[in-house]
């Protein structure tokens, strides 16, 4: 802090803190014991009042004063800003809760002056209960989400911040534990005897869940499966395949997907079918249309009921109008033919 003091003849100049009515310093010499202050003198004017290591405390009406009668003195005020810090007590620390409950996360900040608080996801996702709202931040120490879900763990950042650099944030990790559920892409599958199946299911659970494959009623296959597991917002997911080599007719029926943890169990079904050629009797049938319509020939497909419809028709027309009246039809063959569909 600079005083200028012109024409001081014989007076001298003095520092003093008005708050505290301490005298700091006289002419050159620091009266205080504090080793932070220092005092210079230049051009024969100039008085500056130097204190290191700023403190908060340091805040506050300082004098500068000249011993005339009556005396003359001129005040400043030393304003001390402070960068924000979160303080560990008492901000949230990282939690685990269950799904469906209330939290409640807190940031604690000091600062001068005081601080502002703002909190973000990691990722920009929603910072509300309903995922893809929009809403990626909220100000405000303390951030509630009610019922939380399951796509609501992750990573939460309470940012600090007060114009005076820099800006703290601190990071709080949200766990949710909740029940494994289980996904299927499909439930049927078809392969023939002496080939191969690989049947396919998707997990999710927190805490890790246990993943296995049982046949029938609770037979636990232990061998041929693969188990790619992950883990995505503290959330882990789990996909489970394995192939089954499809030897005998016991080996086709019903598998089951199981994911279990300590909140409980869930399986889901899935049921592998076989898949036999079948034999389809189609017939082609040959009708000549003739007399003045002129002489044409249809191919086409019909079932053994269609046939013998057409076959009665056919009989009852020839009797009224003979074989080969004006409107008589002529049915001339008749072909079998043996379709294999798989």
């Amino acid at each position: 802090m600079t005083c200028t003091v012109h024409d001081l003849y014989k007076y001298k100049v003095a520092w003093l803190r008005v708050d505290t009515q301490t005298i700091l310093t006289i002419e050159t010499l620091v009266i205080t014991k504090s080793e932070r202050i220092a005092i210079t003198h230049t051009e024969q004017r100039i008085w500056q009042l130097r204190i290191k290591d700023i403190r908060e405390s340091d805040k506050g009406w300082y004098m500068c004063q000249i011993n005339t009668d009556p005396m003359k003195s001129q005040m400043g005020y030393l304003d001390v800003v402070v960068p924000p810090d979160i303080l560990d007590y008492p901000t949230s620390q990282d939690m685990v809760v269950l799904e469906g409950t209330n939290v409640t996360l807190t940031c604690a900040a000091t600062g001068v002056p005081e601080p502002t608080v703002n909190w973000k996801r990691e990722g920009d996702k929603s910072i509300t209960s309903v995922e893809d709202s929009g809403i990626t931040s909220h100000d405000g120490a303390m951030l509630h989400i009610y019922h939380i879900q399951r796509h609501n763990a992750g990573s939460y950042h309470c940012i600090a911040s007060n114009g005076v650099p820099p800006t703290v944030s601190k990071r709080i990790i949200v766990t949710v534990n909740f029940q494994p559920i289980v996904r299927l892409p499909t439930r049927q599958y078809y392969a023939e005897l002496g080939g191969r199946v690989t049947l396919e299911c998707h997990s999710e659970a927190q805490p890790n869940s246990i993943n296995y494959w049982m046949k029938g009623k609770g037979e636990i296959i232990l061998q041929g499966g693969t188990y790619d597991s992950t883990l995505e917002d503290h959330v882990f997911k789990v996909t489970m395949r394995i192939t089954i080599r499809l030897e005998k007719a016991s080996d086709y029926g019903v598998y089951k997907c199981v994911a279990k943890n300590s909140l409980g169990t869930t399986e889901e079904s899935v049921r592998v079918y076989r898949k036999t050629s079948k034999t389809k009797q189609v017939e082609n049938q040959v009708i000549q249309q003739s007399n003045y319509l002129g002489s044409t020939t249809f191919l086409k497909n019909y079932t053994d009921n269609k046939i013998n419809e057409i076959l009665l028709t056919a009989s009852a027309a020839s009797s009224s109008c003979g074989a080969h009246g004006p409107f008589g039809w002529l049915v001339v063959g008749i072909a079998l033919v043996t379709v294999k569909t798989l």
